[in-house]
């Protein structure tokens, strides 16, 4: 059975490093056997079908590894999570600036315990919530700025996985790139 998913690049084409042009990932997804391939801006999103027979991340990870000489860590998702992820959001999504609201993708499952050295209260406003594999991170001055954000991708909150965060906009865009298209 063919499914729609996402690929989540992590750190690729950031800061001049790890160059991977959009057009030479199409293609390497492509030559993977993977249809419908489509990129979602340069910072490394990808949607495509395929047939869910396999590790589709670890499959990607070695052909850019192979074909570009670096690593990268991917999280694959299909549209079914990626679209409860958007309608399970803790916030009030539609009220926020988009800017405001991120959500990290976990490559596992991660439980409040990995989270409990953080003292919430004293980041305020900022807050976070988890969700299937996943944080959700209300920072109203913006990501960049974010101190809660800092503490959440220290080692210990993110030692064995692979965690890489998007903002809210290209959350649902992912969602809506993988939507079924009517035959």
């Amino acid at each position: 059975m063919t499914t729609n998913y996402a690929a989540l690049l992590r750190g690729i084409n950031v800061g001049g490093h790890r160059r991977l042009p959009m057009a030479d990932l199409r293609a390497l997804l492509e030559g993977l056997g993977y249809g419908d391939v489509r990129t979602y801006l340069q910072s490394g999103q990808a949607v495509f079908t395929a047939d869910a027979d396999g590790d589709l991340a670890a499959e990607v990870e070695a052909a850019i590894e192979k074909r570009f000489g670096f690593t990268a860590d991917v999280v694959v998702r299909d549209h079914a999570y990626l679209r409860a992820i958007v309608d399970e959001c803790p916030f009030p999504a539609a009220e926020l600036e988009p800017k405001q609201l991120h959500v990290t993708y976990f490559s596992a499952p991660v439980d409040a315990d990995r989270f409990a050295g953080i003292d919430q209260a004293a980041f305020l406003p900022e807050e976070f919530r988890l969700g299937d594999r996943a944080l959700y991170l209300y920072a109203p001055d913006g990501l960049g700025r974010s101190k809660l954000a800092e503490q959440l991708a220290r080692p210990r909150v993110t030692k064995g996985l692979i965690a890489t965060t998007r903002n809210w906009n290209t959350v649902v865009k992912l969602a809506e790139l993988t939507s079924p298209q009517p035959q």
